[in-house]
């Protein structure tokens, strides 16, 4: 079954928005959970604040590291859901369902499976 990425994008809602999603969270569960139990729940996680990530880059042969996002956006990347679904039409459905979809958005994409890899490698 083919793999989709759901990546789960919001404004940064600061500390008293933090916290009204964070009351959400029985809503997260309960979508969760109905997706583990349709067997189609790989992994998920909540991502911590773009303020922890380091971006690397490589140029001129050397590493270059920034602290922070790799750009200045009005929404960051939140979170994620890895899905098993039978086709990109399930894949949506379940992203529609996500609370982020509401206030934010919900990023799906297709995941190159070995298979897919091999042939793009083929075609160059």
């Amino acid at each position: 079954m083919p793999q989709y990425m759901l990546l789960l994008y919001a404004p940064d809602a600061g500390e008293a928005g933090a916290r009204d999603r964070w009351d959400e969270l029985p809503l997260w569960q309960e979508v969760t959970e109905s997706l583990r139990e349709a067997g189609v729940l790989v992994a998920n996680a909540p991502l911590h604040p773009a303020s922890s990530a380091t971006t690397v880059r490589v140029r001129g042969g050397g590493a270059e590291l920034t602290d922070g996002p790799f750009a200045t956006t009005k929404e960051i990347l939140a979170g994620y859901y890895l899905l098993d679904c039978v086709d990109l039409d399930e894949a949506l459905r379940h992203a529609a369902r996500l609370p982020m979809a509401r206030y934010g958005c919900v990023e799906v994409r297709p995941v190159m499976d070995a298979d897919a890899i091999r042939r793009a490698v083929a075609s160059q």
